[in-house]
């Protein structure tokens, strides 16, 4: 025992910095409160300590007490905090201090005796925890080998223990909290993405069988969100993440982002009919919901796979969860299918495409070859489009021929980060010859825009080549756009805009065409499909579009490039119609690297007057304008 006076403030001191260390550098709530109690017990040998929590139903639950014997805190977990529940429930029910100088006669432990005497103790005295508010969220309790009561000195020490237990209580309270909020999808309240892929990480892959996933996609809610707005579209998400959770019931169910729901098996009935469960889910989808002043019937497709022989990690049984979901949109949305090995051709393809792009990245046999962006007047060069091209042998191999592979998240971001580094080192070489460059375009996916790290490989590449990102545009397709996590992208989109780069919206007129994304996506370049290129003709429809899409661009400040033009009638019309920039077998194929630096020596725009770029805020506020379609000069900024 320690004496009272300055020698015991000297060591109260050193337990309360002890224990504020243990929480300021994060240590775990048990590990702490472990070690208070073992310096508490340094301080009064003849006490054994003990911290419980209260949940907010009143149970209370074990979290240090390493002196007493493990049997004896797992009894304890569970018990209901009341007027006769021992010194610790007791408190907890009283707000207020507990002493119990004999265990063996107080009433108030009538039902827990039988446990603390047989292992020596005679004695309890317990403090209630309370937060802010008043509300207990644990205990800290001295148990005595002797009938008595605590001492002046001891109530000092659990006075600051009970205060140390408080702020550490406090804090992993905040924690939990955030972690809450950063596993818990906002709109449905469900588990999110976040939390999905935690749960898949913590699923054992040694039991075949064991478990199962289904991914399921609603398939209308971009006709909500366009029709009825988007606060219908929201209800829709709502009432649809309401209905899966109820129908997987008691296995978890997740919203992992824009239209995708997932939900992971481990039940014994539904492992025993997945078929059942997955039809259980689009029936109660099927049913209308009221979505304001709109009654909207959800319809879903869902893909789903369990875990089998040879899939040694999580990630696989996803996979094939979602092969199985591409291959059921494929063959007829609103319906259920189920993984098996060799599913359809397409995902058969797929997967051989994603071996082979796997060993040429390995074999760095991805190379960059480059097609030329003119001027129609002059056919002067003034930018690039970076094509990837696998090489087999002597072939090379065109990325249409690869191109389910890109979705594959991992081999996704592994090419893009080849295609930057190739790209980046081509424009510096250029740069160091003389040659006016003004822009290259690099053609990303959706996997890049959500991996998170479409950042670090613009820095790695283009930093490391020291090459200014003006003279770079990230060319996206709209599909970027209309998956998960839109408005993500979109910020994402703008944050690399403010850098210095410009976004082409590629490919536009097809799949997802829709002239409600040139107001909402942030691009500065619109590149017109080479479909309708191929039927331009005065009097053809195709004409008229492409005439009312060029005056559409040219009045919310961007500028337009045609793609596919193959023949002069083509770069005449579509110079009549206004377009100024445009890309095909016309003017050159996609060539590689020598190639392309002849084509720029003979051919690239040289600007008059000092080579240098503007900036300024167009319309649409973009971060980096030219003065006309020339684009940025080939200055050398750092």
């Amino acid at each position: 025992m320690i004496a009272a006076g300055a020698g015991s403030e000297e060591i109260m001191l050193k337990l309360q910095n002890i224990i504020l260390e243990m929480i300021a550098k994060g240590d775990t709530l048990a590990n702490t409160a472990t070690r208070l109690c073992i310096e508490a017990e340094t301080l009064v040998p003849d006490a054994i300590c003990s911290v419980l929590t209260v949940d907010g139903a009143g149970i209370i639950h074990p979290l240090a007490g390493p002196s007493l014997p493990a049997c004896y805190s797992v009894a304890l977990d569970g018990i209901k905090a009341g007027p006769t529940a021992g010194s610790c429930g007791t408190a907890v029910y009283l707000r207020s201090e507990v002493t119990v100088t004999d265990i063996e006669s107080d009433s108030r432990w009538a039902e827990y005796r039988h446990l603390a005497l047989p292992i020596g103790l005679k004695a309890c005295w317990s403090s209630p925890i309370l937060d802010a508010s008043g509300e207990p969220v644990g205990t800290f309790a001295f148990y005595y080998r002797k009938r008595r009561g605590p001492t002046e000195l001891e109530r000092e020490i659990v006075r600051q223990c009970v205060h140390l237990c408080a702020i550490a209580l406090e804090r992993e309270q905040r924690m939990e909290a955030h972690k809450l909020r950063a596993f818990t999808d906002a709109l449905t309240g469900l588990p999110n993405r976040a939390a999905f892929n935690a749960a898949l990480g913590a699923l054992d892959c040694a039991a075949p069988g064991g478990w199962a996933l289904l991914v399921i996609d609603l398939d209308n809610l971009k006709f909500a969100n366009d029709t009825f707005g988007h606060h219908a579209g929201d209800c829709l998400l709502k009432i649809a993440g309401e209905r899966i959770a109820a129908a997987v019931a008691p296995n978890a169910a997740f919203r992992v982002g824009g239209d995708e729901f997932a939900a992971v098996l481990q039940t014994p009935a539904s492992l025993k009919n997945l078929d059942g469960l997955a039809e259980q889910v689009l029936a109660a989808l099927a049913e209308p919901a009221e979505c304001g002043e709109h009654v909207i019937v959800p319809r879903a497709t869902i893909g789903g796979a369990t875990l089998s022989l040879g899939d040694r990690v999580a990630e696989r049984v996803r996979q094939n969860a979602d092969f199985a979901l591409y291959h059921a949109k494929e063959t007829g949305r609103g319906g259920f299918v189920r993984y098996w090995p060799g599913l359809g051709t397409n995902i058969t393809r797929r997967l051989g495409e994603i071996r082979d792009v796997d060993a040429a990245l390995r074999d760095h046999r991805i190379e960059a070859y480059y097609q030329p962006v003119v001027r129609l007047d002059t056919r002067e060069i003034v930018g690039l489009e970076a094509l990837c091209r696998m090489r087999i042998g002597d072939r090379v191999i065109s990325a249409a021929d690869f191109q389910e592979a890109t979705k594959d998240v991992h081999v996704a971001v592994a090419m893009t980060a080849r295609m930057m580094a190739l790209v980046a080192a081509d424009v510096r070489a250029w740069l160091d010859m003389g040659i006016p460059f003004q822009h290259v375009g690099i053609n990303v996916s959706s996997a890049d825009m959500h991996s998170g790290m479409l950042d670090r490989l613009l820095a790695a590449a283009f930093e490391k080549e020291s090459v200014p990102l003006h003279h770079v545009i990230l060319e996206v397709t709209e599909t970027v756009y209309m998956g998960e996590g839109e408005r993500l992208v979109q910020r994402a989109v703008e944050a690399l805009r403010a850098k210095g780069l410009r976004v082409a919206l590629d490919d536009f007129g097809t799949g997802y065409a829709s002239l409600t994304h040139l107001l909402t996506v942030p691009v500065d370049i619109l590149k017109i499909d080479k479909s309708f290129i191929a039927r331009l003709a005065p009097g053809d429809a195709s004409m008229a579009i492409v005439e009312g899409l060029i005056q559409i661009a040219g009045k919310l400040d961007m500028r337009v490039i045609a793609e596919g033009i193959e023949t002069e009638n083509q770069a005449h019309e579509l110079m009549s119609a206004g377009c100024l920039l445009g890309q095909g077998y016309l003017f050159a194929e996609a060539v590689d690297r020598e190639a392309t630096t002849a084509l720029l020596l003979s051919g690239a725009q040289r600007l008059s007057g000092p080579l240098r770029c503007q900036t300024g805020r167009g319309k649409r506020g973009s971060a980096m304008r030219p003065t006309d379609v020339r684009g940025c000069s080939a200055s050398r900024q750092q």
